[in-house]
């Protein structure tokens, strides 16, 4: 197994430590949201060397291609869950954006029987930035109007370039579903 793909794996083993030390104030005391935010960087990092390592030295591979962007939708999905439980996002959110996720794997499920892959765009890439942006500007909860402001500008944004990404990608490949199978 090549690097990048161990810092993918990397990547989806520090989920769930990740998680539990975000919802784990309570026992582990006030620290614990620094321990995850830490932990969510790294995470995040890791998301940025596997594909700069892999383009770099040609080590793109079916397992990178299949697990680098599930990696990504679960380290992003499982922070905006737990901002739903520590109620710092609202629910409605969330749902649209897993839903762009699971619109976006289907056609790419389709399109991968056509023996097709289809590479994330700009648009889904730029999503994905804002979407960890905000959720490492919000897990310190600082509080405060002006913190308060800032975190609504950051979700709104990160709603609106989910919208934005799913769009473009729908127009992108519509072919997809109107070709009957063939691409």
């Amino acid at each position: 197994m090549n690097l990048p793909n161990k810092l993918t794996i990397l990547r989806v083993i520090l989920i769930p430590i990740f998680v539990v030390f975000l919802l784990a104030a309570d026992s582990f005391g006030p620290w614990s949201v620094y321990v995850a935010l830490v932990i969510f960087i790294i995470a995040s990092l890791t998301d940025l060397l596997d594909g700069k390592i892999a383009r770099k030295y040609n080590l793109v591979t079916n397992f990178g291609k299949f697990m680098d962007p599930l990696a990504d939708k679960l380290l992003v999905v499982s922070a905006l869950v737990c901002y739903i439980e520590l109620d710092r996002i609202p629910a409605w959110i969330v749902l649209i954006i897993i839903a762009r996720e699971f619109i976006i794997s289907g056609f790419r499920l389709v399109a991968a029987e056509s023996g097709v892959v289809i590479a994330a765009g700009y648009w889904g890439k730029l999503k994905t930035v804002v979407q960890m942006i905000t959720i490492i500007f919000m897990m310190p909860n600082f509080g405060g109007t002006v913190v308060f402001w800032i975190e609504q500008i950051l979700i709104y944004l990160s709603l609106a370039l989910t919208i934005i990404s799913l769009v473009d990608y729908l127009m992108k490949n519509k072919t997809v579903l109107t070709s009957g199978g063939k691409i």
